[in-house]
């Protein structure tokens, strides 16, 4: 059937694969999702019935206590710092190992020990991170911190790496040529070409890192999770609102901002 197709024409080989395989991954997909919903066993009835639970508990934390809009400021500033050292601290640590992993840089035992360290640091739980480091420095800001800076190195050096491949082969090649030693190629080859685009990816793990040290406080690592999590924890759901509500407010303008800076960064 195939050879007489061909001979009818020479693409309807190609069209009828192309057709059988893209309705054997919708196909695929469609087994998959069914194979996860049956997996999470997902009652229907027990969500209606939760229903009046859950409007229950929204309807606890409003209105927002306001009276204790200072304390939620002072979290949230701390909350900033923890976020502004942990990602400069990840960013920095972040550089050599990308530069390490990267296949247009590094021999390959050298990429698959940088790899390995990356999806290392990957696999460990922001929470867990920062259990390890309350239990080494104690609770507050400090292990919030470094919990945040290793966190970080997992996914700048992924990033950082996979920009670093997709520079100019040969800009690269010219300095190979030119008998330039690994770290002149990195420093002159690779880095300007890069830069504009690993800023942006920085910027966008700080957002993200504010985020990240609203939920490191559930295990005492300080910032606004603490707080937020000692009212839930006393029924005080009016002040976690609050809380919620002072970092959704800085979120969303640090979003703003470091959009408009990350635009800024690619057009120039």
């Amino acid at each position: 059937m195939m050879k007489f197709l061909d001979r009818v024409h020479p693409y309807t080989s190609s069209r009828y694969n192309i057709w059988a395989f893209r309705v054997l991954v919708i196909i695929g997909l469609g087994w998959a999702y069914i194979w996860s919903l049956h997996g999470l066993k997902v009652d229907p009835k027990l969500i209606q019935t939760s229903l009046p639970y859950m409007a229950d508990f929204l309807s606890r934390l409003w209105p927002p206590d306001l009276s204790i809009l200072d304390v939620a400021i002072k979290a949230l500033i701390e909350t900033v710092q923890m976020s502004l050292w942990g990602t400069t601290i990840g960013a920095i640590l972040s550089i050599p190992i990308a530069l390490l992993s990267a296949q247009n840089l590094s021999p390959l035992w050298l990429r698959w020990m940088a790899n390995l360290f990356q999806n290392a640091v990957r696999s460990v739980p922001s929470i867990i991170l920062g259990l390890f480091f309350v239990a080494a420095t104690g609770l507050g800001a400090p292990a919030g911190t470094l919990a945040l800076g290793i966190y970080t190195i997992g996914y700048l050096a992924k990033f950082y790496q996979e920009a670093i491949e997709s520079v100019d082969k040969r800009s690269l090649e010219s300095l190979q040529v030119s008998r330039a030693s690994w770290w002149q190629i990195a420093q002159y080859g690779v880095m300007p070409q890069v830069l504009p685009l690993c800023l942006g990816y920085t910027l966008y793990m700080f957002e993200y890192n504010i985020r990240a040290a609203s939920v490191l406080g559930v295990v005492g690592a300080g910032g606004i999770g603490f707080e937020l999590v000692s009212y839930i924890r006393g029924f005080e759901y009016s002040k976690a609102m609050t809380m919620m509500l002072v970092l959704l407010v800085v979120v969303t303008s640090i979003d703003a901002l470091s959009s408009q800076l990350r635009n800024k960064f690619k057009s120039d």
